[in-house]
């Protein structure tokens, strides 16, 4: 009798603890919440499982990221010289042509950079290389994934050789994806004298939940010598990222080395993930001038959660919106929200030549079958949907008219419009715009188009799985 009397004590203490800890999530929830339908599931599975739910809230939905805003407001000494510096670079033409692009941004379109498509990632990991190589004063590097493989060995030591020179190296890596990475892969580089930490390295609630903390990720990849030259784009470091791999076999990808003031923009996004990871400030020497001829115009767009707004999705939604002839857009993961599915069929319904550019090779099933249903209902709309055959597709590309290009980290899903720390290249000069078009009509010719003999003649159990797994896509 008395142990019953305990058990029901100890059932009522902790109904009451967990009830207690999800008026606390939904409080947060209610305040912070960026969508309704989300918030509503949260909070009807806070009410009625409330053990369970707050576990979940925690890995999935507890956003805390109170620090990365203050180190945004926080103006340091790099990021006031930053500006200032850019200031003579700034391109009035496009930065008004584009307004919306240049609100979100933190520096408007700058103009006479020297820029380079690296296509696929043999071009990229040599360009980097060299790149670090030749480097002065100092070097930053940042990447989602970084394997302990023969491409992560090599970059570690070239790192670790520059650092020995005496430059001012720092690596930054996000503990996510890069969880697998070895201490005595790190402890090598920091023993060099490399300075190199995890995005959440001091944040105690994301440390603890470790591989489970899903979301927040920082997703961007970004490399910089000396302020001077800029690396962004799709690649991550691995054997597979240069189409070592079995399973995928060629990696379709692209990078764009970037010379010139915008690798003063890529600086200050990597100085302000530096700060939050670390909680120092970088001293750097800055460039106190670039050269002034010719060129092309690039803004820098450093995009994420602690965003006031949802600044990369309403980018990108703009950048549909405006398009009036062609809109070519590529992304290995499509699971788009409702607000690019309505840009996208208003594009196509205005005349646009809307294609969108998908993987045919799978590398995470769930979010592959999700962006099947999308691609069919956009394929049934009369929207042309390609299927990249010639390998596995990551490249995340963006073609408007002839007008606009964008190059970088972000993938068509939830995640990286509201969720990742992402970044993109834009740029608006006639010659990346042309490269750009050059290097998507070589990937549309090794892909196939999605008809509607292919939509009907679907399996049904396929269809089903599909358009279950884009229920989804909130959390994709």
């Amino acid at each position: 009798m008395e142990s019953s009397i305990n058990l029901l004590h100890l059932f009522a203490i902790s109904s009451i603890f967990f009830y207690a800890l999800a008026v606390i999530c939904a409080i947060r929830e209610i305040m912070y919440s960026r969508t309704s339908q989300g918030s509503i599931a949260w909070l009807l599975s806070l009410f009625f499982l409330p053990m369970p739910t707050v576990f979940l809230y925690f890995i999935f939905a507890w956003k805390r990221l109170d620090d990365y805003i203050e180190v945004r407001d926080d103006i340091s000494q790099i990021e006031t010289d930053v500006l200032n510096l850019h200031t003579p670079y700034v391109d009035g033409t496009a930065s008004s042509r584009w307004p919306v692009h240049t609100r979100i941004a933190s520096i408007p379109f700058l103009q006479h950079n020297q820029c380079r498509l690296l296509i696929d990632g043999p071009a990229m990991f040599t360009s980097i290389i060299e790149g670090i190589r030749t480097a002065e004063k100092h070097i930053l590097v940042q990447f989602f994934i970084i394997r302990e493989d023969s491409i992560g060995l090599e970059l570690a030591d070239v790192l670790i050789e520059r650092a020995k020179a005496g430059l001012h190296v720092c690596l930054l890596y996000d503990d996510i994806g890069s969880r697998a990475l070895s201490t005595q892969y790190l402890s090598r580089l920091e023993e060099a004298g490399v300075n190199v930490s995890g995005f959440n390295k001091r944040h105690r609630l994301m440390r603890i939940l470790g591989p489970m903390r899903l979301n927040y990720r920082n997703h961007r990849k970004v490399v910089v010598t000396d302020s001077k030259h800029c690396w962004i784009g799709g690649h991550n470091i691995g054997e597979e990222y240069l189409g070592l791999s079995k399973e995928f076999g060629h990696w379709r990808d692209t990078h764009v080395k970037v010379s010139g003031a915008a690798a003063l923009a890529a600086t200050l996004s990597f100085s302000e993930d530096w700060q939050f990871a670390t909680g120092n400030t970088l001293q750097l020497e800055l460039p106190a001038s670039f050269p002034k001829a010719g060129g092309e115009n690039v803004m820098v767009m450093p995009t994420g959660p602690a965003d006031v707004q949802e600044d990369c999705a309403i980018s990108f939604v703009e950048s549909i919106s405006r398009a009036k002839e062609r809109l070519w857009i590529v992304s290995p993961y499509f699971v788009p929200g409702i607000e690019v599915l309505t840009a996208l069929y208003a594009a196509a319904l205005r005349g646009v030549d809307v294609r969108i550019l998908l993987p045919e090779k799978a590398d995470h099933w769930l979010v592959w079958l999700a962006s099947y249903a999308h691609a069919d209902n956009l394929a049934s709309h009369g929207i042309k949907v390609y299927r990249y055959l010639e390998g596995f597709l990551h490249e995340k590309v963006i073609l408007v008219d002839s007008a606009l290009a964008g190059v970088g980290t972000v993938n068509f899903d939830n995640r990286s419009f509201n969720i990742n720390f992402e970044i993109t290249l834009w740029f608006t000069g006639k010659n990346m715009v042309q490269q750009t078009e050059k290097m998507l009509l070589r990937d549309f010719e090794g892909a196939r188009r999605t008809d509607r003999a292919e939509l009907n003649n679907r399996r049904y159990a396929f269809r089903v799985l599909a358009q279950a797994a884009r229920l989804f896509s909130p959390v994709l």
